[in-house]
């Protein structure tokens, strides 16, 4: 009766009692929890985290204009990013990632062998691309060398996009984008062999659009998927109809 494998195991009774209730069966969280108890089920274990920024450099850096103001009002006010690692038996990758806060989405991903510059600029670039911010977003990362880079910086400038940086040393400023990689090594990448890189950037974009964005319930959304709480949102927009003299 309970389908747990149709999330990869990675729901606990929680989330898996949303999904229960979401197709018509009535169970609070403590009969989910005794059943998962029952037939020895329960969520993957997690691993220690490791981060990667590199703040030891001279570049300007830029002040925490977000303040953890991690629930804007609407879509495209303000975006968080961020590198982390994959292993896999060739070689490490490295993946770049940028979410908008108001839906949790990710809106631009990159991954490359190195975590020079580049790398967030085309996370960024493919964020620009996808949604078409207005001038004035923020976009948070921490205080690493990439996003200091020049490079990175003239992006934001092209574009009227407001830069924004953690405080050195404080993770809780960035604490959405470390969910997410959180999320993401124990939902999919500490599951997985990867031989190459080829095929840990497949297996990763397939996550990020085929489950992150479109299937996994988020409690900050009211256990809807990103895309479904985009969706609603937009339709209970008000539309404005321009007057005509």
């Amino acid at each position: 009766m309970l389908r747990v494998n149709a999330s990869g195991r990675v729901y606990g009774s929680r989330r898996l009692g949303a999904v229960l209730r979401s197709k018509g069966l009535r169970l609070g969280r403590y009969r989910v929890r005794r059943l998962m108890r029952e037939h020895k089920l329960r969520a993957l274990w997690r691993r220690k985290f490791v981060h990667t920024t590199d703040s030891g450099h001279t570049l300007p850096v830029s002040d925490n204009v977000l303040a953890r103001r991690f629930n804007p009002s609407g879509p495209d006010q303000a975006w968080v990013s961020d590198i982390t690692y994959i292993r896999t038996r060739s070689s490490w990758l490295y993946l770049a990632v940028v979410l908008d806060l108001y839906a949790r989405k990710i809106v631009g991903w990159a991954m490359a062998p190195n975590m020079h510059a580049e790398l967030v600029c085309t996370a960024l670039q493919l964020a620009i691309a996808q949604r078409q911010p207005p001038p004035g977003l923020i976009v948070h990362s921490d205080t690493g060398s990439q996003y200091a880079s020049a490079a990175h910086q003239a992006l934001l400038a092209r574009h009227g996009l407001l830069g924004s940086m953690s405080r050195k040393g404080n993770c809780w400023d960035n604490a959405v984008m470390e969910r997410f990689f959180l999320s993401l090594k124990t939902e999919r990448v500490w599951q997985r062999d990867y031989a190459n890189h080829t095929e840990a950037m497949t297996d990763i974009a397939d996550y990020i659009v085929g489950f992150y964005n479109s299937v996994r319930l988020h409690s900050t959304l009211g256990n809807l998927p990103t895309n479904a709480f985009e969706h609603q949102s937009a339709i209970k927009q008000p539309i404005t109809v321009s007057e005509k003299t």
